[in-house]
């Protein structure tokens, strides 16, 4: 008796589970994947070393703007965020280009 009650109490269980999971209320939206035709190749030379493949490789997702374009996508960023968004990377992008000119600048009257 007391291995039919055992069993009994077992299937209720198993049951319980099985339903609550089907039962389960589905998500109100759907997760889209990006899709933003990445074609990155780097070709690995013989004897090349996998590490400076791999840095090659990083170089060039990072010239790509693959990732920043994922990571702007991220979450949704409303057209005021957007502006201001560019508008600081606009502002550092003109800084750094200063910095290379003074740099620049700096490296030909050294020369000269």
């Amino acid at each position: 008796m007391a291995k039919f009650s055992f069993s009994l109490s077992l299937l209720v269980v198993a049951l319980v589970a099985v339903s609550t999971s089907a039962f389960a209320p589905q998500p109100a939206f759907s997760r889209q994947a990006t899709d933003l035709n990445v074609s990155v190749k780097v070709s690995v030379g013989d004897g090349e070393p996998i590490e400076s493949a791999l840095r090659r490789f990083k170089r060039e997702v990072n010239k790509s703007g693959h990732m920043m374009e994922l990571r702007h996508k991220r979450y949704f960023e409303n057209s005021q965020e957007k502006k201001k968004r560019k508008i600081k990377e606009g502002r550092m992008r003109k800084k750094f280009e200063r910095m290379q000119r003074r740099r620049m600048a700096r490296q030909a009257q050294g020369k000269a």
